[in-house]
């Protein structure tokens, strides 16, 4: 898919894999036109990048709404001095993601999309990776893509204190815009696999996850103060290198309102582990309570 960018708009692609950054556009003056044409870029791109921006609060706020309905964040904690819909994630505090992940898979409908706002960043480190998951996919051999796309994954916030928020999604997911297969796992959120022992998804998922993070599905940004960045959520990741002195502060809004489906149906039912209980029972307690939830 190729759109095509406005003519005041210059837009320069930034690997191989995904990634273009955007110049020529105000996005605190963005017009309907504007927006769609920056959702078909993001289509093309995965992940877009707009310099010099310095929005305020506010102006990211209204940003935001023009993709869709904003969502505060369910368990990291909020700055009383901003509005709900922004979350805000300083390094200081604990700020950063260096685990790659999709937003918010512990959700039956995850984020959409996010609005990163680089409000302070160190001069060297820093920097976030991102994943292509349409092309991490495809790379799979042919076995490998049948095996997947007939399985599903337990996702939950365990990261977040909150193993108890869990939800399953399919190993292989399907874009609703593009049509294409995404491979949806990813290190920070999902536990294991639904249909396999815990030693079974314990080796497929260490392997898929590490997988999707080769360096040729991937892009690395070098970060400056005013840059807003926005991505797909349902076909990337995304990594923080934790690899600076100082401080870094980022503001983000999270679009919500995703629907996962899955690319290919699958006729396989949940694992149950055959005989009593025992010792390693305690590797599938997660899963059957998932499927056996307790009455409230």
């Amino acid at each position: 898919m190729t759109s095509q960018a406005l003519p005041s708009w210059s837009t320069k692609r930034l690997s191989a894999a995904l990634g273009a950054e955007i110049t020529g556009i105000q996005l605190n003056a963005a017009h309907p036109k504007d927006i769609q044409q920056v959702q078909a870029l993001l289509l093309e791109h995965q992940v877009l990048f707009f310099p010099k921006q310095n929005l305020s609060v506010d102006e990211h706020v209204t940003l935001g709404r023009q993709f869709g309905d904003l969502e505060d964040h369910p368990n990291l904690g909020k700055d009383e001095k901003t509005p709900a819909s922004i979350f805000r994630l300083t390094a200081s505090k604990g700020g950063i993601a260096d685990e790659w992940h999709t937003d918010i898979t512990f959700q039956e409908q995850p984020a959409k999309m996010s609005i990163l706002n680089m409000k302070q960043c160190p001069q060297v480190g820093g920097d976030t990776m991102w994943t292509n998951l349409y092309r991490a996919y495809e790379a799979l051999s042919e076995p490998m893509q049948t095996l997947c796309r007939s399985l599903s994954a337990l996702h939950d916030a365990h990261p977040h204190n909150h193993p108890e928020q869990t939800a399953i999604h399919p190993v292989v997911r399907v874009h609703p815009e593009t049509r294409l297969p995404v491979l949806y796992v990813n290190e920070h959120f999902t536990r294991r696999i639904v249909e396999m022992s815990a030693t079974e998804s314990d080796m497929l998922l260490n392997y898929l996850t590490r997988f999707v993070a080769s360096p040729r599905f991937t892009l690395r940004y070098q970060w400056q103060p005013g840059t807003i960045c926005m991505w797909d959520n349902r076909c990337t990741q995304h990594f923080v290198l934790n690899d600076f002195e100082g401080e870094r502060v980022i503001e983000r809004v999270t679009i919500m309102g995703d629907e996962v489906h899955p690319f290919e149906e699958s006729t396989l039912t949940p694992y149950a582990r055959d005989g009593a209980l025992s010792a390693t029972s305690r590797h599938d307690r997660q899963l059957y309570f998932h499927l056996h939830p307790t009455p409230s």
